[in-house]
């Protein structure tokens, strides 16, 4: 039996882990690092990039270079990459098959299976273009786990904890998720999970980007997509470095725009505000769902690299009234739960007896005649929010008309009193004998599975007949027969080979300093990749010390370009919440930094 691998499918990055002598290990990628960006970008010829290569591609090629697309997964939304058009499950499954290819170098041995994370607001759709998007990859995908179970899934393997209340806050570069959870022996239980599929640390770079803009009383619907990628990429950087810093300089130089500003955590408190402010929504929904209180929560954790903000973990600390907030690395909790979880199916001696449970994050049913208004039907739950899983639940419908011939029942997801003010996932019709309305009866059964895939059953004992329907919106998601067909397709491509990535992100890196450079520093940048590009056709021999001096070259360009000076904090009108970190605060910031550089240099499993 070939190994199974866990994987974090991320907004922003995405991790592989194995179950591997009695722990959860990531898996490093061709650069020796663990995150790599979910990013895809194809080139003239056909050839595709993955990760950190494509990454420097979104500001010198942005019409070939798709990112974030997990936002949309299940959605009809299609990305033009050059003269093809794919859609969001077809540009992660690259991503997927780039992680699988990583694994494999790494075991040694063929991969065919995986467990993959969704946020645990993924509605049913999502959840199955995840599915479909592992196929097209290649891998039988047969656990589909949420993100915050996953997270929790590591917390308790690493802790060991017994009788413990868990509140899970699962932030990252485009989802939150926020998961109560209680651990007992070995059994993790999740009680109660909520969310926002559009909130993430991107709409944090966003605003910063927009507030930048404004300063200089430009609009940003007037920039070139280049110059747009400049400002978001000036824009992440920027809030990453107040991370560390309390105050930093912004500096952007490139064709169209020549400014800088100073931007504080005060400032990000004011700027950000709508998305503080949609950040608490969920933690007061789960506890509400939960009907327990934050002070009876027993350990916050903090998920996501976006929770390396130290406004959001003072914004949290607020929230919730507490201070003593985990600080297990963000980054790669996910992914490390995933790896246990591969360990659990693999009926992994040192984890075969753990049991994690989940819910169904989003209440399920069908339509009903409003007796009040005709034109609004009613919602009529079927299955409930955080009902456990899997869960099979049934009800009884009449007709409502003299002589009906058919019964339509559309399927919704959503907590909503009308039914069309929710999601609609497919419907179903069967045909009845005329009768008087009341008398024919039809017994609906909704069964909801561990992985999310919702089954429904229609019967009526009347005529003995049975109707069954898995829920999957054609017009959004793929066939069956596109998904064979991509499967081919994508098994010819070789996404980023090893022995030429590095040497590819060289040229790529050194293409986007290029476009946001100007005078003579741009032709040094020029002429310095010429002679690589010469290096890489002619004197491979000297390749790799060529290679290393170009590096240092573009990391000296890059400081010239980005750099920074540090300011002292101004006291602001807004955001009262805030207040100047402590020690200790600093001291968590000084680890988050310490994992990033690890990430950076491909160090050790850092846990």
């Amino acid at each position: 039996m070939s190994k199974i691998i866990g994987i974090d499918l991320g907004t922003t990055n995405s991790l592989v882990a194995v179950w591997q002598n009695g722990e959860s290990k990531l898996i490093p990628n061709a650069f020796g690092e663990y995150l790599t960006p979910s990013v895809v970008s194809v080139d003239e010829d056909g050839s595709v990039y993955v990760g950190k290569t494509a990454k420097e591609r979104l500001i010198s090629h942005p019409n070939e270079t798709a990112s974030v697309f997990k936002r949309f997964m299940g959605t009809a939304k299609k990305y033009q990459l050059g003269n093809k058009k794919y859609l969001p499950e077809e540009l992660s499954a690259l991503v997927l098959k780039k992680l699988k290819e990583d694994a494999e170098r790494y075991l040694g041995e063929p991969v065919e299976e995986a467990i993959i994370s969704v946020p645990a607001y993924f509605n049913d759709m999502a959840r199955n273009a995840t599915k479909n998007a592992g196929v097209i990859a290649g891998l039988k995908v047969e656990r589909i786990i949420n993100e915050p179970s996953a997270a929790a899934l590591a917390c308790q393997n690493l802790n060991q904890e017994e009788d413990t209340t868990l509140l899970v806050f699962d932030f990252g570069g485009g989802t939150l998720d926020v998961s109560l959870v209680e651990c007992f022996d070995n059994v993790i239980e999740i009680l109660a999970v909520s969310g926002d599929n559009q909130l993430g640390g991107q709409d944090f770079d966003d605003l910063i980007g927009e507030h930048f803009i404004r300063s200089l009383q430009l609009d940003i619907a007037d920039l070139q997509p280049e110059t747009r990628e400049v400002l978001r990429k000036c824009a992440e950087k920027c809030k990453r470095e107040l991370t560390e810093n309390p105050t930093v300089e912004m500096v952007v130089n490139c064709q169209e725009i020549n400014g800088k500003l100073e931007i504080s955590r005060k400032d990000i408190v004011s700027i950000c505000a709508p998305l503080f402010e949609r950040m608490g929504k969920p933690i007061s929904k789960v506890l509400a769902d939960a009907q327990i209180t934050a002070s009876q929560i027993a350990q916050v954790v903090l998920v996501g690299g976006s929770c390396k903000m130290p406004v959001v973990r003072q914004y949290l600390q607020h929230l919730l009234g507490r201070n003593d907030i985990s600080t297990l690395n963000p980054d790669h909790m996910i992914a490390m739960g995933c790896g246990v979880c591969a360990g659990i199916k693999e009926r992994s001696e040192d984890v075969k007896d753990m049991l994690l449970t989940d819910i169904c994050p989003f209440s399920m049913g069908t339509q009903v005649i409003n007796p009040y208004n005709q034109q609004r039907h009613l919602m009529s739950f079927i299955i409930e929010r955080n009902s456990p899983l899997p869960i099979s639940r049934e009800d009884v419908y009449t007709t409502v008309h003299d002589n009906q011939q058919e019964l339509r029942f559309h399927i919704y997801q959503g907590e909503a009193m009308y039914a069309d003010e929710n999601i609609e996932l497919g419907e179903i019709t069967v045909r009845i004998p005329p009768r008087p309305k009341g008398e024919v009866m039809c017994f609906v059964r909704f069964t909801y599975d561990i992985n999310g895939v919702l089954e429904v059953e229609v019967r009526i004992p009347l005529t003995d007949e049975k109707k069954r329907l898995v829920i999957v919106n054609k017009e959004l998601g793929m066939t069956q027969e596109q998904i064979d067909a991509k499967l081919k397709e994508y098994e010819r491509i070789k996404v980023n080979p090893a022995e030429e990535e590095e040497n590819r992100f060289v040229l790529e890196w050194g293409a986007r300093l290029y476009a946001q450079s100007v005078g003579a520093l741009k032709q040094e940048i020029l002429k310095r990749l010429q002679y690589f590009e010469y290096a890489m056709a002619q004197d491979t021999y000297r390749l790799s010390k060529i290679r290393k001096y170009t590096t240092v070259f573009l990391a000296y360009v890059e400081k010239i370009l980005g750099q920074y000076t540090g300011f002292s904090d101004e006291i602001m009108k807004d955001g009262s919440w805030y207040q100047e970190e402590d020690e200790e605060e600093k001291e968590i910031d000084a680890l988050f930094k310490e994992w990033d550089e690890s990430d950076e240099e491909g160090g050790s499993d850092e846990r």
